[in-house]
């Protein structure tokens, strides 16, 4: 699945190419997952790649920043629902709701208050989104155990996320997603 997962994604999300991330660094590349995510056999890939590395963990759900984590997230749940151990997701909005509840993220009502939870992301850079990502969801009472990615870039967001007490595991950093596809 990981060498299948690679060739779709070299093909459908990789961009050679300058471009500004979202951090304002500048790179040679891009890495769009978004198109891998929402095909409907990169979405299989990835729901079950994350799924195998949540499964002996201790998270009842997965949740991540939208829009990015949206298909993430939700390839997770349903995958796991076919699963031992099914788990729920949420979302996290850029901007609180603005109206009823006014809250910051959605799917709150699949989980309680203390529980264990795993933050996705498609892809990290300096890790800055997800510092972020993981006060908000602190604030809404779940507890972040465990941040997984589809691609780390290698450019210090597993060393900023190591300083603010988390360890990143990726499926892919982007020396061994090559690797992968071109076996």
């Amino acid at each position: 699945m990981k060498a299948e997962l690679a060739r779709l994604l070299v093909e459908k999300s990789y961009i050679e190419g300058e471009v500004t991330l979202t951090s304002g660094r500048k790179s040679d590349y891009y890495f769009d997952c978004k198109q891998t995510a929402l095909h409907p056999r990169g979405a299989y890939l990835i729901g079950n790649l994350f799924y195998e590395m949540l499964e002996p963990l201790d998270v009842v759900g997965v949740g991540g920043m939208t829009l990015g984590a949206d298909p993430l997230v939700t390839a997770v749940s349903v995958v796991s629902a076919t699963q031992k151990k099914p788990l729920p997701a949420f979302i996290v909005r850029k901007q609180s709701k603005g109206h009823g509840t006014n809250q910051y993220l959605e799917g709150m009502g699949n989980f309680s208050k203390g529980d264990k939870v795993a933050l996705l992301e498609d892809v990290v850079t300096t890790g800055g989104t997800l510092v972020k990502v993981i006060e908000r969801v602190r604030d809404a009472g779940l507890v972040v155990t465990e941040i997984l990615t589809v691609l780390d870039r290698e450019e210090g967001g597993r060393e900023n996320l190591a300083d603010a007490g988390f360890a990143l595991r990726a499926i892919f950093t982007r020396a061994q997603l090559l690797e992968f596809a071109r076996s």
